[in-house]
């Protein structure tokens, strides 16, 4: 079955050169100009991967990233013009799966595509040859993680958690004890192929502790080990 890719650039030099190469390599592709439109078509294709421009009219790329992870679990292939790590930093914590900065190669992203296609794919794979899933509860003290479900309770209150942050924590609960570097953490979690460093880690360790710690400055659940990583304990 044939990809479907949505671009979303407002560019358009960029948006037709992203549109042909693409197109040539036999996937499916929708383009938008701004943030509304490109909502509206990702409700109404439900691509395979979407490729998002940060500088957008009506609504930026970090708002439709927001929205789009509330409503579906598509790739999100971020772009931004400015090489700073903050840009980087928002648009992992809004859900993006990857990035790319401006001026890139199409080589690149066509491989950076190439590899978050494969990635979804073998997951649904894994997915499908599970005729009969297996039910697995995580239960540490008040916190209860339902992994079917992909739903995470604290003393019966459900938590929201961003699609990586559930992935994190439940790559943390079943290494239980275990001391945890934040390149193992990067290649488990995020794949082999993600170009970020380890400051992604940091920033979903922190967001999880304010969500899972009854005080997230002294953390008791999610331990730091100074010049390594992370350990959790139950």
């Amino acid at each position: 079955m044939t990809s479907k890719i949505l671009i979303v650039e407002d560019e358009p030099a960029l948006q037709e050169t992203l549109n042909y190469n693409l197109s040539r390599q036999g996937y499916t592709v929708d383009v938008a100009g701004d943030g509304k439109t490109a909502l509206d078509i990702a409700r109404r294709m439900h691509p395979d991967l979407i490729v998002l421009d940060i500088m957008l009219p009506i609504l930026d790329g970090f708002e439709v990233c927001r929205i789009l992870r509330q409503e579906m679990n598509v790739p999100i292939l971020m772009l931004t013009a400015k090489d700073e790590e903050i840009d980087r930093v928002i648009g992992l914590e809004m859900g993006a799966d990857d990035y790319l900065t401006k001026p890139f190669s199409m080589r690149e992203l066509l491989a950076r595509v190439k590899a978050l296609l494969r990635r979804v794919r073998m997951i649904r794979e894994e997915l499908d040859s599970q005729a009969v899933p297996i039910k697995e509860i995580l239960q540490f003290d008040t916190l209860v993680i339902d992994t079917n479900r992909r739903e995470i309770e604290i003393e019966d209150t459900k938590l929201s958690l961003k699609p990586k942050e559930f992935d994190l924590l439940v790559f943390l609960v079943r290494h239980q004890g275990q001391v945890l570097t934040r390149e193992l953490i990067l290649e488990r979690v995020w794949g082999w192929d993600f170009s970020g460093g380890s400051r992604t880690v940091d920033v979903h360790i922190r967001w999880l502790r304010e969500k899972i710690e009854k005080d997230p400055a002294v953390p008791q659940r999610i331990i730091t080990v100074r010049g390594i990583g992370y350990r959790f304990e139950g």
